[in-house]
């Protein structure tokens, strides 16, 4: 739901520009920081045009008690569609495999004498898209969100980016459909969208085999109509900060992408 709001639309407008100019003054360069700079004046004030925190709140965990997924521990061998042999491999060819690495001369760390370990290895390396959208709504900037479901993640459902997805799901290699979305990333400018930021990042390399996943931020103009099922929802910046400080609601994607801003 929009909540259209004139006079706190005009309040954000006036006072970004109170804010960016007195960056000038500092001698911050707007033309090169001018994002940057209305993202941390977002920070500042709870500006959302479609619902309060404790809205957003009551949403998420409302997508919570709706999840029906289940999940169980089962022995790797009886995982369908995975070989287990020297690796852990998926019979696509795709996704990661599970291999082992041996580390030596590892006198930098605890064990200084090195270990063995099983790690996870992306095929090909490069992960996949991590992206958010970007939407004026009345003026304001907003970033619409997704509370999705992971067989790993603590509580299942976690805040998580517009997009989400390894390349292996991009090109469906799981014979199911194309995550929603993924276009205004894969070809921005064919969808009227404008890049804000996108940049490969690292991922945990104690778990993870030189994987890194491409974090992106899109804009889409503000009358551009999107249609979205009730698993997603617009937030401002500042709700999204906000939410990093509940237990654990806000998947590390997302803190990944708005570190940059």
């Amino acid at each position: 739901m929009i909540l259209w709001n004139e006079k706190l639309t005009d309040l954000y407008r006036n006072n970004l520009n109170k804010y960016l100019g007195f960056t000038q003054e500092l001698g911050v360069d707007k033309t090169f920081a001018t994002f940057r700079l209305e993202a941390q004046f977002e920070s500042l004030k709870d500006w959302c045009q479609t619902g309060n925190i404790e809205s957003k709140k009551a949403w998420f965990q409302e997508q919570k008690a709706r999840c029906t997924m289940k999940v169980e521990s089962i022995p790797l061998t009886q995982c369908r569609g995975w070989t287990v042999d020297e690796e852990v491999t998926h019979e696509s060819g795709e996704f990661f495999k599970i291999e082992g690495l041996r580390v030596t001369l590892s006198s930098s760390r605890e064990v200084k004498s090195g270990w063995d370990q099983p790690i996870l290895t992306q095929i090909g390396y490069d992960g996949g898209l991590l992206g958010i959208i970007r939407k004026s709504i009345n003026g304001i900037p907003h970033y619409l969100l997704e509370a999705k479901a992971e067989p790993g993640n603590y509580g299942l459902t976690l805040l998580s980016p517009t997009l989400q997805a390894t390349f292996s799901n991009l090109k469906k290699a799981h014979g199911g459909s194309k995550p929603k979305f993924s276009e205004y990333f894969e070809t921005p400018e064919q969808n009227n969208g404008e890049i804000l930021f996108s940049q490969w990042m690292s991922e945990d390399g104690g778990r993870l085999h030189n994987k890194r996943n491409k974090g992106m931020i899109v804009q889409v103009p503000e009358d551009k109509d999107l249609e979205y099922p009730d698993s997603f929802q617009w937030f401002s910046l500042w709700q999204i900060k906000e939410l990093i400080s509940e237990d654990a609601w806000v998947n590390p994607h997302i803190r990944s992408i708005i570190s940059h801003l």
